[in-house]
């Protein structure tokens, strides 16, 4: 056979074992259904022979119809003001120069997520908004909603937000992540480096991997589609455009894509997300007890046919779960209502995923001498102790209402009505501006402070200085002198998206030892 009919060989044979392996990869698709707000039926599997284009154009289709449920957030973290302190007199105007032109710095981050009804529900990792003080979500569109937490854990990263879009939106359906196979092609879509709705594309390549940062609830999905900064919290979907995880982590020695990312599996996502929508939070249940896996040498030295089974290292908690079912240390855990325990992690997943109050029989091995006695026990599961993730909303509703109008009124601003005994006592940085305010004929409310999770908070002067900061007068709110804080809250709670509000302030200048007029001019975002 000649070189040239050995190569043309050759490249038939690559060519036909190309075309049968995108034959099998697309033959799932026979019957799918890409879902979103309009499924569309993906049918370009009843040609045995599938080409690179046909692959090409279902990546394309289900892009197509997942990427307008798929949402950038921007968070605006939590960073305290910058101080900047002196004691001398003559340091004031100093002092007050770099005050006014260092304002706090708020750190900035972006991430990924991905509407899960209608309604405005979104699902993202909680590192994405973890301590923000305001998440602002925008849409395919360009449509830009401030978004609130419904609630978070802690536990799979996960957190689920609200917005309030006024219509109907895009969303994706959960898969069954169960289902996920090794070889499976999938497709990632998020926001990378804030590129918002970038798609990359991969294959499955290792289900139920744990990785050190995790824990028992997360046993990822792994996948080698492109993850990067900004794609947490953005879906892992199978080409049938369902959710089959949530990406959350990458393996990386650069800080970005090496190949090797990590998503949470949909099911578990699914069951977080339903907990929190019913209860705000998730409830798992809890034995109470310290636990380590049987391993090989372990089943070998205590006569088990199988290296499987989670051991009690100790009874942590002595008005526990398993301390009053009578479970003790160096006892090996078997199974949970009949279902076989492969390890302790294995035993947490069982567990946790039970209602607290609920009754499980726990089949154990207890040493005695020798031998290892076969037992069961009916146990009343505790709820599993977690971080408190209280919502900052939530925190507001249940202050006492006066407390609530003190410390949260209107636009994101704590202030304080003048009267005398104030401008007697309040002082601002060694100032008493109370009396200053009143010596120059003025009345109305002194900001205390500016709510950093407050769009005013960004608001800037011609200067580029904060238009309103600690200890400003307000003393006109859209053509309405403000003395008290009824009268402002009013005005301010007749303000929805789009007004626009002009603030008449005075400002103290510290410099000059005057008293300066400004106008604020700002619309409600």
């Amino acid at each position: 056979m000649s070189k040239l009919t050995r190569e043309t060989s050759q490249k038939n044979l690559l060519r036909e074992l190309w075309i049968g392996s995108l034959s099998m990869i697309l033959l799932a698709l026979t019957s799918g259904a890409v879902v979103a707000q309009t499924p569309e039926v993906i049918t370009n599997a009843s040609s045995p022979a599938v080409s690179p284009e046909q692959l090409s154009a279902s990546f394309a289709e289900v892009a197509r119809v997942v990427e307008p449920a798929v949402v950038n957030i921007d968070t605006k973290g939590k960073v305290p003001d910058v101080q900047v302190e002196g004691d001398g007199e003559g340091e004031d105007d100093i002092l007050e120069f770099f005050r006014r032109r260092l304002p706090s710095r708020p750190s900035y981050a972006v991430g990924s997520g991905f509407v899960v009804d209608p309604k405005g529900y979104i699902l993202t990792n909680y590192h994405v908004v973890e301590d923000s003080s305001r998440i602002t979500v925008r849409l395919q569109n360009g449509d830009e909603h401030v978004a609130k937490i419904v609630g978070a854990d802690e536990e799979t990263d996960l957190a689920v937000l609200k917005i309030e879009a006024g219509d109907s939106l895009p969303y994706l359906r959960f898969g069954n992540s169960d289902a996920a196979r090794i070889g499976d092609w999938v497709l990632a879509v998020g926001s990378p480096f804030g590129l918002a709705r970038t798609v990359t594309a991969g294959i499955i390549s290792q289900t139920k991997r744990e990785t050190p940062s995790g824990n028992p609830f997360q046993r990822f999905i792994q996948t080698d589609a492109a993850i990067n900064r900004g794609n947490s919290g953005g879906p892992l979907v199978n080409l049938r455009g369902e959710v089959i995880g949530v990406n959350s982590q990458i393996a990386t020695s650069t800080g970005d894509y090496n190949g090797i990312g990590f998503a949470l599996p949909s099911n578990e996502a699914e069951y977080v997300y339903k907990q929190i929508l019913n209860s705000g939070k998730v409830r798992r249940g809890y034995l109470g007890v310290y636990l380590d896996s049987v391993q090989k040498e372990f089943a070998d030295v205590y006569g088990l046919p199988e290296a499987k089974g989670a051991i009690i290292t100790s009874v942590r908690d002595q008005e526990g779960a398993a301390y009053k079912a009578g479970l003790e240390g160096n006892d090996i855990i078997v199974s949970v209502d009949g279902k076989t325990v492969e390890s302790a992690q294995d035993l947490i997943s069982k567990i946790a995923s039970i209602e607290p109050g609920n009754d499980v029989v726990i089949g154990y091995l207890r040493e005695k001498g020798n031998k290892l006695e076969s037992r069961t026990v009916s146990v009343q599961l505790d709820e599993r102790p977690s971080t408190d993730l209280v919502v900052e909303e939530n925190e507001r509703r249940s202050l006492p209402v006066e407390e609530r109008a003190k410390q949260f009124s209107p636009l994101g601003l704590t202030l304080s009505e003048m009267n005398p005994n104030f401008n007697r006592t309040f002082t601002h940085r060694g100032v008493k501006l109370g009396e200053i305010f009143e010596s120059n004929d003025l009345s109305g409310l002194i900001v205390r402070s500016v709510d950093p999770a407050s769009f005013v908070s960004d608001v800037k002067d011609s200067s580029g200085r904060p238009a309103l900061s600690e200890g400003d007068l307000i003393h006109r709110l859209n053509r309405v002198n403000v003395t008290d804080l009824d009268t402002f809250n009013r005005i301010a709670d007749r303000l929805k998206k789009g007004s626009p509000v002009v603030i008449h302030v005075a400002t103290y200048d510290r410099r000059s030892r005057t008293v300066v007029p400004r106008i604020v001019q700002f619309t409600i975002q």
